[in-house]
């Protein structure tokens, strides 16, 4: 299936991708702007996720909260960051398509004018209160801190998580976040995808008449680290306000769109996703030592890692799930998948990028699928051949992707256990870090 689109530069790099679609009388406003975590420095963290927040709080000819008035026209709109990307949408009726377009041109070029001290202190504070919300408060909530911390070396973008490290937070300065604003906010580093009930030649000169004489903003140079390395296996324990221990199982992976990517997707709900795959089944369904199991393939731009998680059952300890899990691994890796789980797995992939395309906007929707494959491998038009990575892939390659990446593959496995019972953890694990 293609998404018929248009695709415009302006003299000011800024890419713009028209889709035109009268089904709905809504139009979709969504933005990425090709900074995330990834682009920040040891010590210097939580940017990115902090101006997620500062861009709703008033530019320099609105300066005031930013939902009042698109919601007073009747839109939906929303933000977030990952490690690789900020992404800003509105989802608008037909006739507030000019409203959404100055808005975001509005904070764009001219925010800083408006940033103050207290802005940026409030939403600070905002931030660490997230973050002691939802990970330090959270119940297996600081797991991700501590397994990116042993996968990633300390100087590699992935080592900290999006939401950044408590004394990098409070360590930043208005000037810091001033800085990293103009060097990563500008129309040489954005993507604007239009798509609705619009006419593309009317979309494209709002579009200019709002953003073109914004300055193009300085060059962003790629994050290319070196490729991660395990040294050795890793094995930690974190002590936490739980009830039931559980273990995180994870190894370093090819990158998003890699060879071996979509295979190691696969994999992942082969292994434990739903109630059909083989951890479920064994685990939780026939020896009843798991309450609830879990696989992924974590693509990220310059880097990914497979991460297994179980949930002990009582009275279970957690080398009894770790042996388990190793011995699936192995299982799928020497025998490969069977042929129906080969299809089911095709057949819900495709499920799932149909169901990403049900809407114009929004987080996923044909406006966001554009976007996300214009910025990450510069061309809109790339959903045929992403959906063909799975629809090509076959037993034997889906067998030899775990079989090079997890089987007997130096990985990290960390054991969250309740407070006071470090015994449940996997034996010899050490105590692990996080900040």
């Amino acid at each position: 299936m293609m998404i018929p689109f248009t695709k415009h530069k302006l003299a000011n790099g800024l890419e713009l991708l028209l889709h035109e679609d009268h089904a709905c009388p809504i139009v979709a406003v969504n933005l990425w702007y090709h900074v995330g975590s990834k682009n920040e420095t040891p010590g210097r963290t939580g940017f990115a996720h902090l101006f997620e927040h500062l861009m709703f709080e008033g530019s320099q000819h609105h300066d005031r909260g930013y939902f009042q008035p698109l919601q007073g026209a009747g839109a939906s709109l929303n933000g977030s960051t990952n490690a690789d990307r900020t992404n800003y949408w509105e989802v608008v009726p037909s006739n507030a398509l000019e409203l959404a377009l100055w808005m975001e041109s509005d904070r764009l070029g001219f925010l800083l004018p408006a940033l103050t001290d207290a802005k940026f202190t409030n939403q600070r504070e905002v931030v660490l209160n997230e973050r002691r919300q939802n990970y330090e408060n959270r119940p297996y909530g600081l797991a991700p801190m501590a397994m990116l911390g042993a996968l990633f070396p300390t100087d590699h973008p992935y080592h900290w998580m999006t939401i950044g490290e408590i004394a990098d937070l409070n360590a930043a300065t208005l000037d810091d976040v001033r800085d990293f604003f103009s060097r990563f906010y500008h129309p040489g580093n954005l993507s604007l995808a239009i798509a609705g009930d619009v006419d593309p030649d009317e979309a494209l000169a709002l579009t200019r008449s709002y953003f073109e004489e914004l300055p193009p903003g300085p060059g962003v140079t790629p994050v290319r680290p070196p490729a991660p390395t395990l040294a050795a296996d890793a094995k930690l324990v974190l002590e936490d306000r739980v009830e039931l221990p559980r273990l995180y199982v994870s190894w370093l992976t090819p990158p998003m769109f890699a060879e071996a990517d979509a295979e190691l997707d696969l994999a992942a709900d082969i292994l434990a996703n739903g109630k059909t795959s083989r951890l479920y089944r064994r685990l939780v369904y026939e020896e009843r030592i798991a309450t609830d199991v879990s696989a992924s393939q974590n693509s990220r731009e310059v880097g990914a890692f497979f991460q297994l998680v179980a949930t002990a059952a009582p009275g279970h300890p957690l080398g009894a799930l770790e042996r388990a899990i190793h011995q699936e691994v192995e299982l799928l890796a020497d025998e490969g998948p069977t042929p129906d789980e080969v299809e089911r797995g095709r057949v819900q992939s495709e499920a799932q990028f149909m169901f990403r395309l049900q809407t114009v906007g929004g987080f996923g929707g044909k406006s966001d699928q554009l976007n996300a494959y214009n910025t990450f491998v510069g061309t809109p038009d790339f959903f045929e051949r992403d959906l063909a990575r799975y629809q090509h892939a076959q037993a034997q390659s889906i067998g030899a992707a775990v079989g090079r990446y997890l089987q007997h593959c130096r990985n990290v496995t960390l054991s969250v256990v309740p407070l006071g019972r470090p015994a449940l953890a996997v034996t010899d694990s050490q105590l692990a870090q996080v900040s």
